[in-house]
Protein backbone atom coordinates (compact mmCIF):
# COMPACT_ATOMS: atom_id res chain seq x y z
CA UNK A 1 0.00 0.00 0.00
CA UNK A 2 1.18 3.61 -0.91
CA UNK A 3 1.67 6.13 1.57
CA UNK A 4 -0.95 8.88 0.49
CA UNK A 5 -4.77 8.31 0.31
CA UNK A 6 -8.01 9.95 1.37
CA UNK A 7 -10.62 9.50 3.15
CA UNK A 8 -14.52 10.94 2.49
CA UNK A 9 -17.49 10.59 4.60
CA UNK A 10 -20.67 12.17 3.36
CA UNK A 11 -23.32 12.96 6.12
CA UNK A 12 -27.17 13.97 5.68
CA UNK A 13 -28.19 16.31 8.24
CA UNK A 14 -31.63 17.92 9.48
CA UNK A 15 -30.73 21.53 10.18
CA UNK A 16 -29.36 23.59 6.91
CA UNK A 17 -25.58 22.56 6.25
CA UNK A 18 -25.37 26.42 6.01
CA UNK A 19 -24.93 26.01 9.86
CA UNK A 20 -22.45 23.81 9.61
CA UNK A 21 -20.10 26.11 7.31
CA UNK A 22 -20.80 29.01 10.04
CA UNK A 23 -19.12 26.59 13.03
CA UNK A 24 -16.71 25.93 11.77
CA UNK A 25 -15.92 29.02 9.69
CA UNK A 26 -16.68 32.24 12.46
CA UNK A 27 -17.98 29.91 15.36
CA UNK A 28 -15.65 27.02 16.30
CA UNK A 29 -15.17 28.31 19.56
CA UNK A 30 -18.78 26.98 20.18
CA UNK A 31 -17.83 23.35 19.38
CA UNK A 32 -16.68 22.44 22.86
CA UNK A 33 -19.88 23.23 24.20
CA UNK A 34 -22.26 21.69 21.88
CA UNK A 35 -19.57 18.34 21.22
CA UNK A 36 -17.64 16.29 24.22
CA UNK A 37 -15.17 15.66 21.66
CA UNK A 38 -13.49 18.52 21.55
CA UNK A 39 -12.50 19.95 24.78
CA UNK A 40 -10.71 23.00 23.94
CA UNK A 41 -10.64 25.33 20.70
CA UNK A 42 -7.98 28.82 20.55
CA UNK A 43 -7.02 31.01 18.27
CA UNK A 44 -3.33 31.13 18.15
CA UNK A 45 -3.03 34.03 15.29
CA UNK A 46 -5.06 36.17 12.76
CA UNK A 47 -8.93 35.73 12.68
CA UNK A 48 -11.69 33.56 12.66
CA UNK A 49 -13.68 33.37 9.09
CA UNK A 50 -9.64 34.32 7.42
CA UNK A 51 -7.47 32.07 5.54
CA UNK A 52 -4.10 32.07 7.76
CA UNK A 53 -5.38 31.71 10.56
CA UNK A 54 -3.84 29.45 13.57
CA UNK A 55 -5.93 27.38 15.41
CA UNK A 56 -5.36 25.02 18.12
CA UNK A 57 -7.68 22.25 18.98
CA UNK A 58 -8.10 19.89 22.13
CA UNK A 59 -10.16 16.51 21.72
CA UNK A 60 -10.30 13.28 22.59
CA UNK A 61 -8.58 10.62 20.58
CA UNK A 62 -8.23 6.95 21.69
CA UNK A 63 -8.91 7.13 25.06
CA UNK A 64 -6.41 10.50 25.36
CA UNK A 65 -6.87 14.13 25.14
CA UNK A 66 -4.74 15.37 21.74
CA UNK A 67 -3.50 18.56 20.56
CA UNK A 68 -3.63 19.09 16.95
CA UNK A 69 -2.67 22.66 15.53
CA UNK A 70 -4.34 23.83 12.27
CA UNK A 71 -4.06 26.69 9.85
CA UNK A 72 -6.99 27.76 8.09
CA UNK A 73 -5.85 27.09 3.83
CA UNK A 74 -8.75 27.30 2.00
CA UNK A 75 -12.52 29.28 2.24
CA UNK A 76 -15.04 29.47 -0.18
CA UNK A 77 -17.80 31.09 1.03
CA UNK A 78 -20.02 30.58 -2.30
CA UNK A 79 -18.89 26.69 -2.26
CA UNK A 80 -19.48 26.53 1.97
CA UNK A 81 -15.95 25.00 1.47
CA UNK A 82 -13.28 24.90 4.44
CA UNK A 83 -9.67 23.46 4.42
CA UNK A 84 -7.77 23.24 7.30
CA UNK A 85 -4.19 22.24 7.10
CA UNK A 86 -2.27 20.08 9.79
CA UNK A 87 0.53 21.80 11.27
CA UNK A 88 1.54 20.65 14.45
CA UNK A 89 0.34 18.08 17.25
CA UNK A 90 0.08 14.55 18.35
CA UNK A 91 -1.07 13.61 14.51
CA UNK A 92 2.16 15.91 12.81
CA UNK A 93 3.93 12.72 14.52
CA UNK A 94 2.22 10.09 12.36
CA UNK A 95 1.40 12.00 9.05
CA UNK A 96 4.15 14.30 6.76
CA UNK A 97 1.01 15.96 5.31
CA UNK A 98 -2.99 15.98 6.42
CA UNK A 99 -5.37 18.03 5.66
CA UNK A 100 -9.21 18.33 5.83
CA UNK A 101 -11.90 19.80 3.60
CA UNK A 102 -15.47 20.36 5.24
CA UNK A 103 -17.73 20.33 2.00
CA UNK A 104 -21.74 21.79 2.73
CA UNK A 105 -24.50 21.15 -0.02
CA UNK A 106 -27.45 21.79 1.40
CA UNK A 107 -28.29 19.21 3.75
CA UNK A 108 -25.59 17.21 2.95
CA UNK A 109 -21.83 17.81 4.89
CA UNK A 110 -18.78 15.91 3.38
CA UNK A 111 -15.30 15.42 5.18
CA UNK A 112 -12.34 14.22 3.17
CA UNK A 113 -8.95 13.71 4.78
CA UNK A 114 -5.65 13.62 2.59
CA UNK A 115 -2.81 12.49 3.97
CA UNK A 116 0.65 11.55 3.58
CA UNK A 117 1.96 8.53 6.36
CA UNK A 118 5.56 9.12 7.99
CA UNK A 119 6.07 5.48 7.11
CA UNK A 120 3.66 1.60 6.19
CA UNK A 121 2.98 1.06 9.96
CA UNK A 122 0.89 4.36 10.51
CA UNK A 123 -2.54 3.69 10.16
CA UNK A 124 -5.11 5.71 7.73
CA UNK A 125 -7.12 8.15 10.15
CA UNK A 126 -10.07 6.53 9.99
CA UNK A 127 -11.03 7.19 14.03
CA UNK A 128 -10.28 10.62 13.09
CA UNK A 129 -12.62 10.90 10.20
CA UNK A 130 -15.29 8.58 12.68
CA UNK A 131 -14.52 11.83 15.37
CA UNK A 132 -15.39 13.88 12.63
CA UNK A 133 -18.31 12.26 11.80
CA UNK A 134 -19.49 12.18 15.43
CA UNK A 135 -19.20 15.80 15.65
CA UNK A 136 -21.37 16.58 12.92
CA UNK A 137 -23.91 14.39 14.59
CA UNK A 138 -23.38 16.27 18.07
CA UNK A 139 -23.58 19.38 16.15
CA UNK A 140 -26.88 18.70 14.14
CA UNK A 141 -28.30 16.90 17.21
CA UNK A 142 -28.05 20.08 19.51
CA UNK A 143 -29.14 22.67 16.94
CA UNK A 144 -32.23 20.27 15.66
CA UNK A 145 -33.36 19.28 19.27
CA UNK A 146 -33.86 23.58 20.16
Amino acid sequence: MGLRGKLVAHLEVKCGGELFHDHFNSKPHHIPNISDKINHFEVHEGELGSVGTLVEWRLHYEGEERVLKQVIDHIDEEKKRITFKFIGGYFMELYKELSTTLDVEENWISWTFEYEKQNEDVPEPITLLGIAIDLMKDIDSHHHNK
